[in-house]
C-alpha cells in the first residue's frame, strides 16, 4: 500500500496494462522516469465541489485527424500521487511510444499534492474516513478527458497499486459500463462486493511476499495498517473468482502446472475468459517482474473473442525461485 514497498517489488504496472492490450511487442525496461517536454500536462476540475487535479499526457498521434485512442488511468497507490504512479509505472514513456492516452488521477487527503488515497470503500485513509466520491470524480474525469482528446470510448482501461488497484476493481464494479476492462496490482477484494451490471474484463497481480496487502487474506499489515476500516481482505485468488463469476465463467476452475507457474484456468461462455495463475520466484527486481510481464504478455489476445468457448490460452513464467501470485481474470469487451 505503501510507496516504498512497491519499489521494493519493482513492479512496473505499465507492462501490465499495456501487454492485456496487446500494446507490448516485448518486455521492456523497468519504470522510466517523466518524460520532458509536457508542460502542460497538469490538470484540475471541480467534482463535488472540491477541485480535484490530474496529470494527462498523449502521444503524436493525438494530433492527427480521425484519430481514435485508447486511454489509460492510472491510480496511485495509497499516500502517493500523480508525479508517484508516473515514475513507478511507466506509462509516460509506453503512451508515448505505443500511442495511447494515459491519465495520472489524484486521490484526496490531508494535503493538497501528497498523501493521497481513494475511497475504494474498506480503504483507505482519509478518502475512505471522508467517503470521497472518487467513482463520481472519475466519472467527470472520463467525460473531460472525452473532450479534449481523440478518445475511443471502447478502449478505455484503469489500473491501480494496492489502493489504485482496489478502486480500479470499484470502478469495474461500479462503472463497467465505462471501462472495457480493470487490472488492479497487489490490491484485494473484500467479500461484500456488488457485481456489475456488465461483464468488465479483469487482469489481477499480487505479490506473495506483499505484508500490507496479505495474499492469503487477513487483517491489513506493513506501515499502516490502520489505513483500513478492519474489514479482512479475502485471498487474493477471490478476485479472480469474483470477476469468473461476473463474467458468467464456471465457478470451478482447473489447475495445471508448468514450472514455476501454477495456472487456474476458469471455463467461460465464448468471447470471455478468466483465469488464475499462482507463479513462483524469489528474485525481487527485474526478473521476477519479467516473469509476471512475460505470463501476462501471453495471455494479451484472450482479450479478445477467441475461436472457442473455453478459458484463455495457457501462460508460463521463466522467473528463477521464490513467489509471487499472478491472477489473470477477464472478458473480451464487446462494446458498441
Amino acid at each position: 500500500m505503501r510507496a516504498a514497498r512497491v519499489r521494493a517489488l519493482r513492479i512496473t504496472a505499465a507492462h501490465v496494462i499495456a501487454a492485456a492490450l496487446g500494446l507490448l511487442p516485448a518486455v521492456a525496461c523497468l519504470a522510466a522516469a517523466p518524460e520532458r517536454g509536457d508542460a502542460d500536462r497538469r490538470r484540475a476540475l471541480v467534482h463535488d465541489g472540491i477541485e480535484r487535479s490530474y496529470v494527462v499526457v498523449a502521444p503524436a498521434a493525438a494530433t492527427k485527424p480521425g484519430a481514435r485512442l485508447p486511454l489509460v488511468l492510472v491510480l496511485h497507490g495509497g499516500g502517493g500521487n500523480a508525479a508517484n504512479a508516473e515514475r513507478m509505472t511507466g506509462f509516460t514513456r509506453k503512451a508515448h511510444r505505443e500511442g495511447f492516452v494515459v491519465a495520472y488521477p489524484e486521490g484526496t487527503g490531508r494535503f493538497k499534492d501528497r498523501l493521497l488515497t481513494w475511497n475504494a470503500g474498506h480503504c483507505c485513509g482519509a478518502a475512505m474516513a471522508s467517503r470521497a466520491d472518487d467513482v463520481g470524480f472519475i466519472g467527470a474525469l472520463l467525460d473531460r478527458l472525452a473532450k479534449d482528446y481523440p478518445i475511443d470510448p471502447r478502449r478505455v482501461y484503469a489500473t491501480g497499486m494496492s489502493n489504485g488497484g482496489m478502486m480500479a476493481h470499484r470502478l469495474g464494479r461500479e462503472l463497467p459500463q465505462r471501462f472495457a476492462a480493470v487490472a488492479p496490482v497487489v490490491a484485494t477484494v473484500f467479500g461484500d462486493e456488488a457485481k456489475p451490471a456488465q461483464p468488465v474484463s479483469a487482469l489481477m497481480i499480487n505479490g506473495a511476499l506483499d505484508k500490507a496487502v496479505p495474499h492469503l487474506g487477513g487483517p491489513p499489515g506493513g506501515r499502516f495498517p490502520g489505513a483500513w476500516d478492519g474489514t479482512p481482505a479475502r485471498p487474493a485468488l477471490e478476485q479472480g473468482a469474483f470477476w469468473a463469476a461476473a463474467n458468467g465463467c464456471e465457478g470451478e476452475p482447473e489447475r495445471s502446472d508448468r514450472g514455476a507457474l501454477a495456472h487456474w484456468r476458469y471455463r467461460c461462455p465464448r468471447a470471455r475468459w478468466s483465469s488464475s495463475s499462482w507463479a513462483t520466484s524469489a528474485t525481487r527486481g527485474r526478473a521476477a517482474w519479467r516473469a509476471a510481464a512475460g505470463a501476462t504478455r501471453r495471455t494479451a489476445r484472450s482479450m479478445r473473442p477467441p475461436s472457442s468457448g473455453s478459458s484463455s490460452r495457457r501462460t508460463r513464467s521463466s522467473g528463477p525461485q521464490g513467489r509471487r501470485l499472478i491472477s489473470i481474470t477477464g472478458r473480451a469487451p464487446s462494446r458498441g
